[in-house]
């Protein structure tokens, strides 16, 4: 059986995503371009000293006032996709939320601000000097989307990289997975 380039290829692909599949290729992790998080399909929310240490959380945590409050006006963003220092940052600024007055009253925002952090993604190794308030910006986005030509972006039916659920169909489950993405043409 001859194999070509292309098959080696692919079969090469395939061993990757299984080694990484069961964390045995995951050296992206300490690639300076992921500046410490592991966020997407495998993150891992890892704090000492919480019994939660090691599973998969943050994209499909839950809270009924933050499924509420945020879904009003975009996709609940899960919190993992963000580190702590930058949703009490964007908690901090919502009366100046992206151009908007997202503003809320105190009550839900002690409610809302401890799942957010409680779920959120590991920080940076080096952090910078103001909290990354852009899914879209983050090393982790940036590197999941490399393969995404600029004018995807400007698809009519995308207009966005923050659009998520144009690609991601069950992203409001939380479920980011490859397979589950569908680039609309």
């Amino acid at each position: 059986m001859k194999t070509g380039i292309k098959g080696l290829a692919a079969v090469a692909t395939s061993l990757l995503l299984i080694l990484t599949v069961h964390g045995l290729a995951d050296a992206d992790e300490d690639k300076p371009a992921y500046q410490g998080q592991r966020q997407g399909k495998y993150l891992e929310v890892r704090r000492p000293n919480e019994h939660h240490e090691g599973k998969m959380q943050g994209l499909r945590a839950s809270n009924a006032t933050w499924k509420a409050e945020c879904s009003a006006c975009h996709l609940a963003y899960p919190p993992g996709l963000l580190p702590a220092s930058s949703w009490q940052a964007m908690m901090d600024g919502l009366d100046q939320h992206f151009g908007t007055d997202a503003s809320l009253d105190e009550a839900t925002i002690k409610e809302i601000l401890p799942f957010l952090t409680a779920n959120a993604a590991r920080e940076p190794k080096s952090p910078a000097a103001e909290p990354n308030l852009r899914i879209t910006e983050t090393a982790w986005f940036k590197h999941e989307h490399d393969e995404i030509a600029a004018i995807t972006w400007k698809n009519p039916k995308i207009k966005t990289a923050a659009n998520c659920a144009a690609c991601h169909t069950q992203a409001e489950q939380g479920n980011f997975d490859e397979d589950s993405a569908h680039i609309p043409r």
